[in-house]
């Protein structure tokens, strides 16, 4: 078994849509990034290639590459699903959390774990996504940028 440790944090603005865990959440403003910028599916990427020991989502899909200029963030995590196969391993879990002063992701978070846990080919109750709020302190208190973390939890596949 190994353990994968991923973070991510981006800046919100004007002119872009929210989408957090694979959904889009009404705001006022989006997250800014080269792709998607769903910073909870990048650390969930991160803390899987993490575990497998393949770096990091900008070592394989850099922002300088323009093919994932605007990509879907679930299109990079199931390519890293793939590669998790590839490489002989399954995932086990995944438990994350989101830190947001706004707006309010109580109400999605349901929704995101579902949606993690289709892209991930595991169970629901394998994928667990939490908020938690900046408490008014540094970028996400004020309101300036979202931060996510992952870890999860990867064994060898066992042969059928």
């Amino acid at each position: 078994m190994k353990v994968g440790l991923g973070y991510d944090i981006h800046p919100l603005g004007k002119g872009r849509k929210l989408i957090l865990g694979g959904i889009e959440i009404p705001h006022s403003q989006g997250l800014v990034g080269h792709s998607d910028a769903d910073a909870l599916v990048h650390a969930v990427c991160d803390a899987m290639l993490g575990a497998m020991g393949e770096g990091d989502l900008g070592k394989h899909y850099p922002s300088s590459d323009p093919r994932y200029k605007n990509i879907s963030s679930l299109i990079l995590l199931e390519e890293v699903n793939g590669l998790l196969a590839k490489k002989g391993y399954r995932l086990m879990n995944v438990d994350t959390v989101i830190i947001a002063q706004a707006p309010r992701l109580g109400p999605h978070l349901e929704t995101m774990a579902v949606r993690l846990a289709d892209v991930l080919k595991i169970e629901r109750a394998a994928v667990n996504v939490k908020v938690k709020s900046g408490e008014g302190l540094d970028a996400v208190g004020r309101e300036e940028a979202i931060a996510a973390q992952a870890i999860c939890l990867i064994d060898k596949a066992t042969k059928a």
